[in-house]
């Protein structure tokens, strides 16, 4: 898979080109978070306590507008999904991976980007938290013939939500969306309660 795809799909791109752009972005990006303050270790844990849902809703946004527009795009036939390239499912193993994913961001509110990000601008805690994900890779390497079975056991292939649910692709975006601005409201009111609360005490 390329670097950035979606350019390389669009003219002809060579290697060092795909690279050099790549980086490029990845700049861009780590500026826009830290810019957002998402290199801040509180930012990131006010989505468990309940004080800060800047994460959430930027994670939301972002997930809505690239499929909303990606199913557009697919609906006026501009493009073709089956050429979007999408990551196999090994169901058991990315499961399992989701949650030491999760609590590897519950203790140490970073997530590999934002960790980067933080560690850019020196933040102690950061590069602490890079050490281990680092320590994580190397373990991961020397025990990965043991593990090797399970790695790639429960493989699905190529699937999309809405055909492992057997309903139109457009019902999968739908709910999405609703569940999105669900979760919208729902922070909106809760950062009300929260800067109430501060305001009398």
């Amino acid at each position: 898979m390329d670097p950035i795809a979606p350019l390389s799909k669009v003219g002809e791109w060579g290697p060092n080109a795909l690279i050099i752009a790549a980086g490029l972005l990845g700049v861009g990006f780590g500026f826009v978070l830290e810019r957002a303050g998402f290199g801040n270790a509180r930012t990131l844990a006010g989505q468990w306590y309940g004080y800060n849902f800047a994460v959430l809703r930027v994670m939301f946004t972002a997930i809505v507008v690239a499929m909303v527009g990606l199913f557009g795009l697919w609906y006026l036939g501009v493009v073709d999904l089956s050429a979007v390239y999408v990551n196999d499912t090994f169901l058991w193993p990315q499961i399992v991976g989701g949650v030491i994913f999760g609590i590897g961001f519950g203790v140490g509110q970073y997530c590999p980007g934002t960790a980067v990000v933080a560690c850019a601008t020196g933040k102690i805690d950061a590069i602490t938290f890079m050490g281990g994900f680092f320590v994580g890779l190397i373990a991961f390497f020397f025990s990965y013939d043991t593990i090797a079975p399970f790695y790639a056991s429960s493989s699905m292939g190529r699937v999309m939500l809405h055909e492992w649910l057997g309903v139109p692709a457009g019902v999968v975006v739908l709910a999405v969306v609703v569940v999105a601005l669900g979760a919208f409201g729902l922070t909106h009111v809760i950062d009300r309660r929260f800067a109430l609360k501060r305001g009398t005490s």
